[in-house]
């Protein structure tokens, strides 16, 4: 007889699973009512709300946590994009949703991999909604699974961060990141592969395993960006994900302003380093793949930039504001 378990799909498991989520999501988050087919949350303390929304992935860094069988950070990469993505809009993050899609569930892998979306929800703030877990056979290879994120956030009207009031003699203020965060894994596994770097072999200079160098999770700046929000005047945010700081920032400058960013002040991340020598990569591919030690962008008038810099003390002076045609110029 055939049933849906022969085919690939059991059922019995992916109920288990779901049960472990509630159980940790009614811990965690004190929600009574998850698990249907939507959730659903009043909004109060708004007078004016924009709803702001975002979904992203963690990447090919995937291909490293299933390759050597660690699972509890990669939950973590998968908030982090989403939610950082949202605070540069000036929302806060309220809800958060998952996508898990694989070839044949195994339990105790994905309970590491929803830790690790717990673990990222507290660190951003923000409430596990809801999600969804597909199996697939036969799309899906054995030990192999994706991952994806939406999240939504709340702002009032008139705190909404648009970049438009960004202007020559404005500052940037710099965050750093915690490494490589969830881009550049691409040409990072073909630099190793060509220069046949296996994931377990140790990294003298870096004190570190290559696979715990790359499976570092990505940092989340949702309670930086709350505390500048509620005591300095933000006029603009990039979060340095793909395209490095070269495509980002650009994104939120109106026409008629350049930033100059000083790569000298930037503070010195030495996995940068390592992948550029191993790789022999221009530094100008550096800046345009990865992050470079700088997670996120804060522009601000000048006249509260010290006030920010106290507010946050690891941030740093990156660079500033001229006037000129639109670009982003790394000095």
């Amino acid at each position: 007889m055939v049933t849906y378990r022969s085919a690939g799909v059991d059922i019995d498991k992916a109920n288990e699973f779901v049960k472990f989520i509630k159980e940790k999501v009614k811990k965690e988050f004190n929600l009574e009512e998850f698990g249907g087919f939507a959730s659903g949350f009043p909004i109060k303390g708004y007078k004016k709300p924009i709803l702001f929304s975002t979904t992203d992935g963690v990447g090919t860094k995937l291909k490293v946590a299933q390759a050597v069988g660690v699972h509890n950070t990669v939950g973590i990469d998968l908030v982090a994009m989403n939610v950082n993505d949202l605070i540069t809009t000036g929302a806060d993050p309220f809800i958060f949703l998952d996508y898990i899609a694989t070839g044949k569930l195994d339990l105790e892998v994905m309970k590491q991999v929803m830790e690790g979306i717990i673990k990222g929800c507290r660190e951003g703030e923000v409430i596990l909604a809801g999600g969804e877990t597909a199996e697939m056979p036969g799309f899906y290879p054995e030990g192999v699974y994706d991952l994806a994120g939406f999240c939504v956030g709340l702002c009032e009207e008139d705190e909404v961060i648009t970049g438009k009031e960004i202007k020559p003699g404005d500052l940037l203020l710099g965050l750093p990141s915690s490494g490589f965060h969830s881009n550049g894994y691409s040409l990072i596994r073909k630099v190793l592969e060509m220069n046949n770097v296996s994931y377990e072999d140790y990294v003298e200079e870096l004190g570190k395993k290559v696979w715990e160098v790359l499976l570092v999770p990505t940092r989340i700046y949702v309670k930086e960006i709350k505390k500048l929000k509620k005591n300095v005047k933000i006029k603009g945010i990039a979060h340095i994900t793909g395209g490095g700081i070269p495509e980002n920032l650009i994104r939120i400058l109106p026409e008629g302003t350049k930033a100059v960013v000083y790569k000298k002040n930037i503070p010195q991340n030495p996995v940068f380093s390592w992948i550029q020598r191993l790789g022999n990569v221009e530094e100008r591919e550096m800046f345009r793949t990865f992050n470079m030690g700088v997670g996120m962008i804060v522009i601000l008038d000048k006249e509260e930039f010290d006030k920010a810099r106290e507010l946050i003390p690891e941030s740093f002076y990156l660079g500033e504001i001229l006037a000129g045609r639109k670009e982003v110029e790394i000095l």
